[in-house]
């Protein structure tokens, strides 16, 4: 849209054009050179866009100056200092000065496609044999920092279709060699690029950001890769699908056995820990049963021992006077006298034998029968304390007090230990029950020694 411009009257600077990216302004008469603006006139400047006032003298570089919108004011020199201290002072009255105006769109995102015709891709795997593939995609694209992309192009000489040309074409380079390298780089079979698209898109993406920014000023938004094809057609795709899929058949079919091996391995593993567990649980079931049987019958097993020590006490003393009697002596020393200990020894334990043997006969007999008269037998003895002890959260026992005596010497039973009788209300720790806690403070078990006269 052309600028609205008199003669004779101050300028009105501003860009009417709905779609540009870099924009020349000029007036409207040809009344003055072309670039001739008057001080006074008018700018007007959108949001997101700038405009650039240039300025040239014969052997000196051109100066700049830069007003971001939205703007909207007379041209002085207040906001065109950089220009007024170049011409060396404002002109008088409507006098021009020269200076070339420009609008730059920072808001516009250019899109553009491009397309990479078909080349050659070797698979990594088989360097012999080359699969044309072609590439298309599209790419967006903005001006994100105007002082930069100014320094980068001749705004004079501008025109977008140039850009768009220059960006597709560095573009297309690029993702043609991203491609032709992807087999490698991601390990992916050529025959499978066509479903890379992605991972393309994000290859090209973080390549190319920084080399657009530098080369062009140009911050890329987005490229995205709309396809990878690869030509079915040709003799190279063909020979290459017939090496792979004998390749592929021979890796599955390894690959399978592999892992049948590994599953039978596992299953051998699992059951021989199985049946190591299952031997384990039954040994440990069997000790278990084990104890719990000597523990309910340790009576029985006590009496059976005192009965062996008395029977091999019986014998002896039996044997005491094999030699006759002449044997038999009283003077205390040599064969002529009487071994006192001997005698005295055995005469203990025949007693002790005895009176084990009839409480023993009384227990399991009962009564002897009417009409005939035996020894006098001594009364039953008073029952004894018994006690359960917790054990790894099981109740065993119940023990006795010689029982529990012989655990706190091994150390089976602490004073921490639980333990229970009938009429208590709850398991109590040991060193809390008088009856027990006696067994926790036994003095030394060896005596001390003999004084010497």
């Amino acid at each position: 849209m052309a600028n609205q411009n008199r003669v004779g009257m101050m300028d009105e600077i501003r860009c009417d054009e709905k779609d540009y990216l870099i924009w020349k302004w000029r007036p409207a008469n040809n009344v003055r050179r072309e670039n001739a603006i008057r001080w006074g006139s008018s700018l007007r400047v959108r949001e997101g866009s700038v405009a650039v006032f240039t300025c040239r003298r014969k052997g000196q570089d051109a100066i700049q100056e830069f007003i971001e919108g939205p703007f909207d004011e007379a041209l002085n020199t207040s906001n065109l200092p950089i220009i007024a201290s170049f011409v060396a002072a404002a002109y008088g009255g409507g006098t021009p000065f020269q200076a070339e105006v420009y609008f730059i769109n920072l808001a516009k995102v250019v899109q553009s496609r491009f397309a990479v015709r078909y080349f050659d891709v070797f698979d990594q795997r088989f360097p012999d044999f080359g699969v044309p593939v072609a590439v298309r995609g599209t790419l967006t694209f903005q001006i994100a920092d105007y002082r930069e992309f100014i320094e980068l192009h001749r705004l004079d000489e501008f025109t977008l279709e140039d850009l768009q040309s220059q960006v597709r074409d560095a573009v297309s380079r690029r993702v043609k060699s991203l491609v032709a390298n992807m087999p490698s780089k991601l390990g992916t079979p050529l025959l499978q690029l066509a479903g890379r698209t992605d991972d393309l898109s994000e290859l090209a993406n973080n390549d190319l950001s920084p080399q657009l920014r530098k080369v062009f000023g140009i911050e890329l938004s987005s490229l995205d890769i709309a396809a990878i094809d690869v030509d079915e057609e040709s003799d190279g795709y063909t020979r290459l699908m017939a090496v792979t899929r004998d390749v592929t058949e021979a890796t599955v079919r390894a690959q399978t056995e592999a892992n049948i091996k590994n599953i039978h391995d596992m299953q051998r593993v699992q059951m021989e820990n199985l049946q190591e567990r299952l031997r384990i649980e039954r040994e440990e079931g069997q000790y278990r049963v084990h104890k719990q049987t000597q523990t309910a019958n340790f009576p029985a097993y006590q009496v059976e021992a005192q009965t062996t020590v008395g029977v091999a006490g019986a014998e002896a003393l039996g044997h005491m006077g094999d030699n006759g009697a002449a044997d038999i002596s009283l003077g205390g020393g040599g064969n002529g006298g009487m071994n006192m200990a001997g005698i005295a020894a055995g005469m203990a334990i025949g007693g002790s034998v005895g009176r084990n043997i009839a409480g023993a006969m009384d227990n399991t007999m009962g009564n002897t029968p009417a009409g005939i008269s035996g020894p006098p037998v001594p009364p039953p003895i008073p029952r004894q304390d018994r006690f359960h002890v917790a054990v790894n959260g099981a109740a065993t026992g119940p023990f006795d007090l010689i029982t529990l005596s012989s655990m706190v010497a091994s150390k089976s039973l602490a004073p921490e230990s639980l333990v229970w009788q009938e009429g208590m209300a709850n398991w109590m720790p040991a060193k809390t029950v008088p009856a027990i806690a006696a067994l926790f403070n036994n003095g030394p078990t060896t005596p001390p020694p003999i004084p010497v006269d």
